[in-house]
């Protein structure tokens, strides 16, 4: 596995306290600083999928979760989701 993959992180909208319905990049945060620490690089990508969390390298998924079950903000170092897809972006070489 080659030490740094391109990351497409497809996001859909969300709830956060029965509040509208977004975008928000809040939940993102670990799972973003997890894979740069790896030295991945990330694309964000908007998609309409409700509460979804898709990552992408090579064409292929390779992660999938709700969004709403990762983590609020922190450095995702004690989220296991966010070291569940480290390892799925690992092993996607």
């Amino acid at each position: 596995m080659p030490a740094q993959a391109h990351v497409f992180l497809r996001y859909g909208p969300y709830r956060s306290l029965n509040l509208t319905l977004e975008h928000r990049t809040h939940r993102l945060q670990g799972l973003l600083a997890v894979l740069h620490k790896a030295g991945h690089s990330v694309t964000l990508q908007k998609i309409e999928d409700w509460d979804t969390l898709e990552l992408i390298v090579n064409g292929e998924l390779v992660f999938q979760c709700k969004i709403s079950d990762l983590d609020f903000k922190g450095d995702g170092g004690l989220d296991p989701l966010c070291e569940e897809a480290k390892e799925a972006v690992l092993k996607a070489y």
